[in-house]
């Protein structure tokens, strides 16, 4: 908090700004996390059709990622924050009108937009207005909108839900959104800051970043882990329905963003003193714990450990490699790399959802979560053998011994 206060008046202003419209949006889009499955269950879509829906998000997420990184570098940040925040304010209408599995689809993908282009903007802007050196303290610290809304969020749903008020569930997503926008409005920062360097390109390719191992890594990472992402986000209610575990499913969600929440108050400012690298390991581990815990789970206890872990896990790895790739980027890169870094995640959720979704009647949910646990055991050994550059490097930056050889900016 002390970095905060060291910082010109202007740029805690506009963090206050970013705060308050990245917590609005959260709401918007978590209070649909554990009710828009349920409400599509009840108006007679099949479990494959609601893999889907759900799944098409990502493929609006994929679809726009390129070229919001390009306007994010191009145009300003503002502009695609403000695009992410009409999308999301919008697209919860939609459900209340369609009932049609084609249509729903279209919505849903409309929907990942938001995501696309909010993401993008909002970490592009916490990276300029944050000084290098307590750069993982203010992602951190402004990564906290997330678990905070996904904790409000499922917990306003999950109680409407109860009471069957899904109408009131979509206005209030509209209403959180609308604000947001209102808010985002406020901003006065824009563009970055910094004198560039003038020897380097203006611009890089998206075969370029692919091809980079300092930022296709993080990539792969975050692909391997965004399939049992997908798994939790779209199938954990139907799986807690077919345990008859009595066990709210916006519970869960709840409990894993108060350990999301509580990792990330804490650990931005100690990546700055010890690397990144320690902590994304970690938030490996933590993460395929709580995909174990779901693929056995039989009990309230089970979900409860569960959301634990994969709360500490997403709440240190995303603002962590948002950290990482940031610190082995050029500023007038930033957008561009952000985006198509993140995809990894997206791409992952985008698989995950229609395949685990055709599966799911021959392996069951516990079945989908026992592939996601390989799948991010995995991860953890891409990251141990190729996470900087070399094998010595790599495990030297994995435990914390070792600096960051890509390190940039």
């Amino acid at each position: 908090m002390n970095t905060l206060k060291q910082l010109a008046p202007p740029q805690r202003r506009s963090l206050l700004v970013l705060f308050v419209t990245g917590l609005l949006f959260w709401i918007s889009i978590a209070i649909l996390l554990p009710t828009l499955p349920a409400y599509l269950d009840a108006i007679g879509i099949s479990q494959q059709q609601i893999g889907l829906i759900i799944g098409a998000f990502a493929i609006g997420l994929l679809a726009t990622r390129p070229l919001v990184g390009k306007l994010v570098d191009n145009k300003g940040r503002k502009l695609v924050l403000l695009i992410g925040t009409a999308v999301v304010a919008i697209a919860p209408l939609g459900y209340l009108t369609v009932t049609e599995t084609p249509l729903l689809m279209a919505i849903r993908a409309f929907h990942g937009i938001s995501i696309a282009a909010f993401t993008t903007a909002y970490s592009a802007l916490v990276v300029d207005l944050a000084p290098p050196k307590q750069r993982g303290e203010i992602i951190g610290l402004m990564s906290l909108t997330n678990p905070v809304g996904v904790a409000l969020g499922p917990a306003i749903g999950g109680y409407l839900q109860v009471h069957g008020l899904y109408r009131e569930i979509f206005w209030i997503s509209v209403i959180s959104g609308a604000i947001s926008f209102a808010v985002a409005t406020q901003l006065r920062h824009n563009k970055p800051e910094i004198e560039l360097d003038r020897d380097e390109p203006a611009h890089i390719s998206t075969w370029q970043i692919l091809t980079n191992p300092a930022l296709a890594i993080p990539a792969l990472v975050l692909l391997l882990i965004g399939f049992p992402f997908g798994a939790i986000h779209t199938f954990l209610p139907l799986y807690i329905q077919t345990l008859h575990v009595d066990f709210n499913p916006g519970l869960f969600y709840t409990i894993a963003a108060i350990a999301s929440f509580s990792a990330r108050s804490v650990i931005g400012s100690r990546s700055d003193r010890y690397g990144r690298g320690v902590f994304i390991a970690g938030s490996l581990c933590c993460y395929t714990a709580g995909v174990a815990c779901l693929a056995t789970a039989h009990s309230q206890w089970s979900f409860m450990f569960a959301a634990i872990f994969e709360g500490l896990g997403s709440g240190i790895l995303i603002p962590m490699t948002v950290a990482l790739v940031s610190d082995r980027s050029l500023p007038q890169h930033r957008g561009r790399v952000l985006s198509i870094c993140i995809t990894g995640l997206d791409l992952g959720i985008a698989i995950a959802a229609p395949v685990f979704g055709s599966i799911a009647g021959s392996v069951g949910y516990a079945g989908i979560f026992t592939i996601g646990t390989v799948m991010a055991m995995g991860a953890i050994g891409v990251f141990l053998r190729w996470g900087n550059r070399s094998l010595r490097h790599s495990i030297g930056f994995s435990f914390g011994r070792d600096l960051d050889v890509y390190r940039r900016g």
